[in-house]
């Protein structure tokens, strides 16, 4: 059986206010991939406890069935508002730790001490490293024994841009994500078409660039643990 610990945001709102959250599908179609292989799982946050959802992830164009399914299920709702404080599991061992997304969690997963510690812990032991979307944010500030930074010549992708542009939020988040994957040395690979589906693999890191990945992203991490 494996175990995989999914990292969620504590954070509820941009500095200006706008309500943001957890992008929902890029926790739930993992979740539901492991529940299907009845893999052991936790969600954890930075503080613990209530996880606010983005109210954009749950508009009906983005909200597909299996997110659907899950946000009108009491019982993964309650799991989801109950997150394990990350400080509760810094000293377990997981076959996979995931970092979901949403724009929240550039404000609360870069400089996170135990995001910090776990994520070095599990790149260095060979582990997998996975993140989605804004969630790779919390990958940003990694640095190896040498003082590197962890993503440095690594292959990777994330939230570019002008996906922001798109997403018209590139007036409220706290800074631009695809300029620093590339000032930490990493090489960004973006989706040809925006928007779409894009997965990244370099060696035990795997990276999904925004929350069309979601899916995607879900079967690639199974199909990887699976060959372990």
């Amino acid at each position: 059986m494996k175990k995989l610990l999914l990292i969620v945001t504590n954070v509820d709102k941009y500095a200006s206010g706008l309500p943001t959250g957890l992008w929902l599908s890029e926790l739930t179609h993992i979740y539901h991939k492991a529940q299907e292989k009845k893999w052991n799982i936790t969600i954890a946050s930075p503080k613990g406890n209530n996880v606010p959802i983005d109210p954009e992830s749950l508009k009906p164009l983005v909200l597909d069935k299996i997110s659907k399914d899950y946000y009108q299920d009491p019982l993964f709702m309650d799991e989801l508002n109950h997150s394990i404080k990350l400080n509760e599991v810094i000293h377990e061992s997981f076959d996979c730790i995931y970092l979901a997304g949403g724009h929240a969690t550039m404000y609360d997963f870069p400089d996170d001490e135990n995001i910090k510690k776990l994520i070095r812990q599990q790149y260095e032991s060979g582990k997998m490293v996975a993140a989605i979307c804004h969630g790779v944010g919390g990958l940003l500030n990694v640095r190896l024994p040498n003082g590197e930074y962890m993503i440095k010549g690594k292959s990777m992708t994330g939230f570019d841009w002008f996906e922001e542009t798109i997403a018209r939020r590139k007036r409220e988040v706290p800074f631009n994500l695809e300029a620093v994957i590339k000032e930490r040395g990493a090489n960004l690979k973006k989706a040809f078409i925006p928007m779409t589906s894009n997965i990244v693999i370099d060696g035990n890191l795997i990276t999904g660039q925004n929350p069309f990945s979601s899916k995607e992203m879900a079967k690639v991490v199974v199909e990887q643990l699976e060959k372990i």
